[in-house]
């Protein structure tokens, strides 16, 4: 499932950061703190490897 905007890849690239060790937890804030805990690393990956032309920068939260 790729990602619905820049903003949602970002998040999972930050958080995929986090899985992975490269950066620390306690640095990731918001969506990417939400994303590094119901996520796994595969899923994180596809969200993150999203090609960012033609995505709109935020989409509104549909809840």
């Amino acid at each position: 499932m790729p990602a619905r905007s820049k903003a949602q890849q970002r998040a999972a690239g930050a958080a995929l950061s986090a899985k992975r060790g490269e950066t620390k937890v306690a640095d990731l804030q918001g969506a990417s703190r939400e994303m590094y805990d119901s996520m796994t690393e595969d899923e994180l990956e596809d969200f993150a490897s999203t090609d960012l032309d033609g995505l709109p920068d935020h989409v509104e939260d549909d809840r």
